[in-house]
């Protein structure tokens, strides 16, 4: 307990007004991006390609999430714990060999704490053996234009050509955090895993932010000799979500020191700006064949931008440049594009979409509609 309020007091202790100068000072390498936009709000030295040590287990959950989303393989499934699991040097959980577990509590010690054990046995329930689930995430990688990163192993320890960027960490988190479900595991602070012979084992988070930093949920610590401390954290506050990577630093309170400044001046500094909601009309579209000849259009999601809260707010304006569309035409479907910018610069555009599905026009509309036009001269 006594350890406990010490680190939080040490937590509400680091000053929330920090500069950007002062931000990640003993990292190698950092950068912090708000999760919606991309939009980068500090970076150091983040395209330096270095060793990620465990903050490599965020490729390996997020081919999980995929797979999971996919249906490939459900949380319920058991998965089998091999030799090579079972033998793996490191931070682990000690799964006994020829075991099985359910793949979410395998899932739990990779979020929890960051077992290798558990690592290796979502590559081979997932890729069927560790080197293909290593070509998998390097595949992955490429997909998401990652240009630092290479990937030899599942599980982070150190090796020639295992290597990322702080940069790339930030678009991996990211990617992975459009899962949800990741959330749900990455902010348990603490659990126990049950094993089959009775025993169990006390899993405490590695992130001790999800616990003393207030809106943080994830998501993933590192630390090797070669690679130094690491961290990628995320929380939401100001209805933005946040993602802070700090790589290489020398000590375990250096990680900690800056990856809360980090998240201090990215909560004190900025807040995301709702300017149009999803499902309000802004215009109508023509549509031609159709049952109905115009219908209202729509953004297919909220039109937000990040404001620095220290700075005067923009003036926002908009444009709407809509398609030719045809008949039959369905929620979803694209029909133009929103333009919106700040101060007369261009910051975004979304795509819009239709309000109702419009069928194509019946043989006995299109002849109500010939006649209308015989009879009345109406076009």
């Amino acid at each position: 307990m006594y350890k406990r309020i010490l680190v939080f007091l040490f937590f509400i202790m680091i000053p929330f007004g920090v500069s950007a100068e002062e931000l990640a000072s003993d990292a190698k390498s950092a950068i912090l991006i708000e999760a919606s936009t991309g939009q980068v709000l500090y970076e150091k030295n983040a395209d330096e390609a270095l060793a990620p040590a465990s903050m490599t287990k965020i490729m390996t959950l997020l081919l999980t999430m995929e797979a999971i989303d996919k249906g490939n393989i459900k949380l319920d499934d058991m998965v089998r714990v091999s030799e090579k699991a079972a033998n793996m040097g490191g931070s682990q959980v000690f799964l006994a060999p020829n075991t099985e577990y359910k793949l979410e509590e395998i899932i739990k010690a990779v979020c929890i704490a960051s077992g290798n054990d558990a690592a290796v046995v979502l590559a081979e329930a997932i890729g069927g053996s560790t080197e293909n689930f290593v070509e998998m995430m390097n595949k992955k990688a490429k997909e998401l234009g990652l240009t630092s990163t290479n990937f030899v192993n599942v599980y982070g320890l150190d090796a020639d050509g295992h290597m990322s960027s702080a940069r790339d960490m930030a678009k991996m988190a990211r990617e992975l955090i459009s899962h949800d479900l990741i959330l749900k595991y990455s902010s348990i602070y603490e659990e126990y895993l049950n094993k089959s012979d009775g025993s169990s084992i006390w899993m405490v988070n590695t992130n001790k932010l999800v616990r003393f930093y207030s809106g943080v949920d994830g998501l993933k610590t590192g630390f090797t000799n070669k690679a130094g401390y690491c961290l990628t954290a995320t929380g939401k506050w100001n209805g933005m979500r946040i993602i802070s990577v700090v790589m290489g630093e020398p000590t375990q309170e250096a990680r900690t020191n800056d990856t809360i400044s980090l998240l201090n001046y990215g909560k004190g500094s900025y807040k995301l700006n709702t300017i149009l909601k999803s499902g309000e009309t802004l215009d109508t579209i023509e549509v031609e064949r159709g049952e109905k000849t115009e219908t209202e259009i729509v953004l297919m999601e909220d039109a937000a931008l990040l404001v620095n809260v220290r700075e005067d707010m923009p003036e926002y304006t908009y444009e709407i440049e809509k398609y030719s569309i045809q008949a039959p035409v369905k929620i979803g479907d694209k029909v133009g594009i929103l333009n919106i910018y700040a101060n007369g610069e261009k910051k975004k555009t979304l795509d819009l979409t239709v309000k109702e599905n419009i069928e194509k026009c019946k043989f006995t509309t299109m002849l109500k509609r010939v006649l209308k036009i015989a009879i009345l001269g109406d076009t």
